[in-house]
């Protein structure tokens, strides 16, 4: 799959090691071992969340994990720094100074290039702001659920890209049973393309 995306064009992939978890980074390093434009492709990847099972996910924000994950995440993935590496939960248990200060150290360093934040309020990013440039932001987005209409507009003023994540509502904007199916047959697409054609409108910012 990730060999025929790369063929296709796409130059985008968005990651994380608590995917699988830990088996998406394994799987996107070996898809892009053959690709002939490798240096042109970008990767998003995160780190600050656990994942012990199905439907299970922790965030885990101690400072130090945060630096080992990204080195492990480095050596997995078989690069050098990180294009974009998201926090990706905040964790209540430490403060957005030492979670977004240790990604800073590490972007100091020449391990992360850009440093974005998931699944976090406008109050958030201000805060995060503080301690780092922040240039983007990964919350749920799509045409049935904008609720944080106000996040994607603010990152908009901040020049900060945003990445929706289940953008087609996991599968429920697709197929012949899609509340989007009608406006699809009357503009000849599918209704998957009328979800992203929407997202892509709503804003100059969405990836």
């Amino acid at each position: 799959v990730i060999k025929k995306a790369v063929d296709l064009g796409i130059n985008f992939f968005d990651t994380a090691d608590s995917y699988g978890p830990w088996f998406a980074d394994r799987y996107l390093a070996e898809g892009l071992k053959s690709a002939s434009n490798r240096d042109e492709i970008f990767i998003s990847d995160k780190v600050g969340q656990t994942r012990q099972g199905p439907g299970v996910w922790t965030p885990h924000g101690e400072p130090n994990y945060l630096r080992q994950q990204v080195e492990v995440s480095l050596m997995t993935l078989g690069i050098d720094h990180e294009d974009l590496l998201f926090l990706h939960r905040i964790d209540s248990h430490f403060s957005v100074a030492e979670q977004v200060g240790e990604l800073k150290k590490l972007q100091d360093e020449g391990k992360i290039k850009h440093i974005g934040l998931s699944q976090v309020t406008v109050g958030q990013i201000k805060e995060a702001q503080k301690y780092a440039k922040i240039d983007a932001v990964e919350n749920l987005y799509n045409v049935s659920d904008h609720r944080d209409d106000d996040v994607l507009d603010y990152a908009e003023s901040q020049h900060m890209a945003f990445v929706p994540w289940f953008p087609l509502n996991t599968g429920k904007l697709t197929g012949a049973n899609s509340p989007l199916a009608k406006i699809a047959n009357k503009y000849k697409a599918s209704p998957a393309q009328i979800a992203l054609a929407w997202l892509l409108k709503r804003s100059g910012n969405v990836l």
